[in-house]
Formats: C-alpha cells, sequence, structure tokens
C-alpha cells in the first residue's frame, strides 16, 4: 500500500466516517459498560470478566484481527490480544486499553445504574466508560475509520488488559515471558486523558505505585471500654496515630527517606488552582493541602492516600477498645523515585511510628513504576499533527498524570527504541474511579479520528 502524504485518506472524509461510526460505538460501550469486570472475585464473580475479555475478542475477530487470544496472565487473570496485519515494510503499532474497572463503590450514590450506560446532560455514564473501556471502542472506531478510507497503513498489535486496576502485574509478567508478543515501533496507551475537554494532551509522565495493608495488634481480644479503657492500648487509635505521621501540618506527604522528592517542581503545563477546586469539587472554605503549585503536588510529588480502614462501624459499634485494625495505603511517587525503594521506605516509617509498642506488620500488595516519555520522538509529532485536525484551532499540550500505568515501564524495558505515547478520555469531568464517571461522546469522537490520523502520518513518516 502506498502511505505517502498524497494517498492518505481526506482528512474530511475520514472525520466525516468517524463521526457515522458513533452511533455504533454506543451501542458496543453499552455492551461492554454491562459487565461488572472488577478483577476481585471477593466482589464480582470471575464470569463478569470473563465475558468482558469474550466479547473484546469476538470484536477484534470481526475487525480482521488474526492470532486473537486470551491470555492466561500470571495474577489469574486474562488479557486479550490481538494481530492485525499492514502493508508490508509498515511499522507496528501496539494499541493497550484494559477492560477491568474499579469498583461502583456505593451504587445508591450513582444517579443511573453504574453498570448501564446512560445518557445524560451531554455525557453517557458507566463504570469504566472512560477508564478504561471507552478506550477499547475508540481504538475499534479509529481502525474502522480507516479500513473504509483503504485500509489500515501499519501493522496493528492490540492489547487489552484485565487486571490493570487492581495492580497485580498479571500483564507485565507476561510480557516479560513472551517478549515478542507486544514489540512494535510505537505504542499508544489508551489510558490517560486530555488536560480538560476539548483540549487535546500527551500524558508525558506518570507517578509509581505502591499499595500496602497495615495490620495493627495491641490485644488478644476486644475489651469493655469502661472497664480497661485509659490504660489498655486501643489498636484503632494506634493506627490512626500511624496514618496521621504520614501527614504534615499543611497536608503534605511525609515519608521519612523520600523528602527530596516532597520539594519536586513541575516545569511545563500549569493547573491553575480554581479549575483544580472545581474539578476535584472541593467545599467552599476548605482548603487545599500541601505547598507548591498544583502541578508540583499531583505531578511531581510523593503523595500517600489512606483508602480504607476496617474497624467497626458507627452502626452497631460496642463500647470496646479495639484489640486490632487495619489500613490500606497507597503512595503514588513521582519519576526518579524506584517504587520497590519507596515501598521499603513506607515500611519502616509506618513500622517506626507505631505508639506504645503496638504490633505493626506491612504487607505489599501492588506496585508499580513511575513513567517518563520521551517527547522529542517522532510519534509525538505525527501525534501533534493528528490532534490538531482533529481539535480545530488547539495545540497538544503535554501534561504529567498523577495516577499509575505499571505497564508503561515494561513496555519501556522490554522495547527501548519504541515510542511511547499515552492518551485517553479520562479528563476531568470524567470522574474515574468515582461514582457517576461518565465519558465525553465528543471525546470519543475526536479521539478517535487523532488516532486513526496520527496512525497515517506515523505510516508516512517512516
Amino acid at each position: 500500500m502506498d502511505t505517502s502524504p498524497s494517498r492518505r485518506p481526506d482528512q474530511a472524509a475520514l472525520a466525516a466516517t468517524v463521526a457515522s461510526l458513533q452511533t455504533r460505538a454506543r451501542t458496543e460501550l453499552a455492551e461492554l459498560v454491562a459487565f461488572r469486570s472488577v478483577a476481585d472475585e471477593d466482589q464480582f464473580p470471575r464470569s463478569e470478566c470473563e465475558g468482558a475479555a469474550k466479547w473484546v475478542a469476538d470484536a477484534l475477530r470481526a475487525e480482521g484481527f488474526e492470532d486473537v487470544a486470551l491470555l492466561d496472565t500470571p495474577d489469574g487473570t486474562q488479557s486479550v490480544y490481538g494481530l492485525l496485519p499492514g502493508p508490508a515494510g509498515a511499522p507496528t503499532v501496539l494499541l493497550y486499553a484494559h477492560y477491568d474497572v474499579q469498583p461502583p463503590l456505593d451504587e445508591a450514590a450513582w444517579i443511573s445504574p453504574p453498570f448501564e450506560l446512560t445518557e445524560r446532560d451531554g455525557r453517557w455514564y458507566g463504570r469504566g466508560a472512560a477508564d478504561c473501556k471507552g478506550g477499547v471502542i475508540m481504538h475499534l472506531t479509529a481502525l474502522r475509520a480507516l479500513k473504509a478510507h483503504g485500509g489500515v497503513p501499519v501493522t496493528v498489535k492490540m492489547i487489552v488488559e484485565g487486571s490493570e486496576e487492581q495492580g497485580t502485574g498479571g500483564l507485565e509478567r507476561y510480557a516479560e515471558a513472551h517478549p515478542e508478543l507486544l514489540a512494535a515501533d510505537a505504542i499508544v496507551i489508551g489510558d490517560a486523558g486530555n488536560f480538560r475537554v476539548g483540549l487535546p494532551t500527551v500524558t508525558a509522565t506518570l507517578r509509581g505505585m505502591t499499595m500496602v495493608r497495615v495490620q495493627v495488634d495491641t490485644l488478644e481480644g476486644n475489651l469493655h471500654s469502661g472497664q480497661f479503657g485509659g490504660a489498655a492500648p486501643d489498636a484503632l487509635a494506634a493506627l490512626i496515630r500511624i496514618l496521621d505521621s504520614l501527614r504534615a501540618e499543611d497536608g503534605s506527604t511525609v515519608v521519612t527517606g523520600l523528602e527530596p522528592q516532597a520539594e519536586a517542581v513541575w516545569e511545563g503545563l500549569q493547573y491553575p488552582e480554581e479549575d483544580f477546586r472545581k474539578d476535584a469539587k472541593v467545599l467552599d472554605g476548605v482548603e487545599l493541602t500541601g505547598s507548591g503549585t498544583v502541578a508540583d503536588r499531583i505531578w511531581a510529588r510523593p503523595a500517600a492516600t489512606v483508602l480504607g480502614i476496617d474497624c467497626p462501624p458507627v452502626v452497631g459499634a460496642t463500647p470496646s477498645v479495639q484489640a486490632a485494625a487495619r489500613a490500606l495505603i497507597s503512595l503514588r511517587v513521582p519519576p526518579g523515585t524506584d517504587a520497590a525503594e519507596a515501598t521499603k521506605l513506607l515500611t519502616a516509617h509506618l513500622e517506626a511510628a507505631a505508639p506504645w509498642g503496638a504490633r505493626v506488620a506491612v504487607e505489599q500488595i501492588g506496585q508499580g513504576q513511575a513513567f517518563s516519555a520521551d517527547t522529542s520522538s517522532p510519534a509525538y509529532a505525527s501525534m501533534a499533527e493528528a490532534m490538531a485536525v482533529a481539535y480545530p484551532g488547539e495545540e497538544m499540550q503535554t501534561s504529567g498524570m498523577g495516577g499509575s500505568i505499571p505497564l508503561c515501564n515494561t513496555l519501556a524495558a522490554l522495547y527501548p527504541q519504541a515510542e511511547i505515547l499515552l492518551i485517553g478520555l479520562s479528563e476531568p469531568e470524567a470522574q474515574i474511579h468515582a461514582v457517576n464517571e461518565s465519558v465525553s461522546p465528543e471525546e470519543l469522537e475526536r479521539l478517535s479520528l487523532a488516532e486513526a490520523l496520527f496512525l497515517g502520518n506515523y505510516a508516512a513518516g517512516r
């Protein structure tokens, strides 16, 4: 196939085709959102993830992908792989997304059912609509549009992960054991998002992550608070003190040994505080935590978050001194900080913070390295050109992202020559990981077009 610029699809015609595919995109996203594909069998049956994986595999086969396979990864989940051969001599592009989702949290707090795609106020609501089932649909739409205009000008590998949200590393370990499988010239990770709706953005950095469970024990069993309270060491009180040690007075994260990273500065696109307050829905009168710019705090510095505490709920609690308590803690770490070293420092900090000789046990349950992309690579120029067309009047921006995608570092290590770009549908209004997650259909259309144009640009430039 001739992939020279003069033979690439007409931009207006390609845009019209992408627009015509949006009804199909909504129908398919609804089908995919309907699977309660939380990769945790304690919350939802394994069959929900298996159903979502089969849906993706069937979709790839229908688009002409070869070697479609459900990969059994070491963490007990399945990732979906397929190969779409391109013209002889064409570059290979790996497209990534994931079909697993975060738990819905309080389903009663959802305005519409979390696993039923619902249109409201110009957005489509449902768990995974943006993160990252929408990414699957984005990839499919881009490829379909190109097929309608002469064919896909590159060889495409597509990998759709089944446990990204759990951080259990199944796909990373599988890729390390089968390094030839995902080898590519360029990799498009469809699991990031624009800085805000309508502003095309690639993500240049990701914070790494470590997740630990801390268990505190002080007594052989609960005791009557009237008979023993005041002298008996309270495990819940001990846990509260330990958790409080992770924050300075201004709310900055404090982990002994990570002090230099806590002063890091973000150079680049800034995040105005008033915009952040609006995006984060901070209540009037409540201060933001930490110091420095918002971009410093969320893209360049560590951040500890208490994700949950096991203790008696208020309703039904008895007047008892607690013998044991535990918490789940996430620590995000910026590029340049080794996640394994951060885990050791966090563990030592938690153990040292224990009051009254309380027994503390720390268990690591998830970890991923930070990532930093080379934004000077040719693929970024191809994407910038594509985004300028998909978003008329706007130039591509480069930002950081506070979240983690552990696979990125694995791919960078396995394929050091590959150019890695991060795009996606998770802009602030999407409220990913929260109740009432949604996706902007306009963003889905624009980014599908941008990806289609990028593939053409990239093929022509190689």
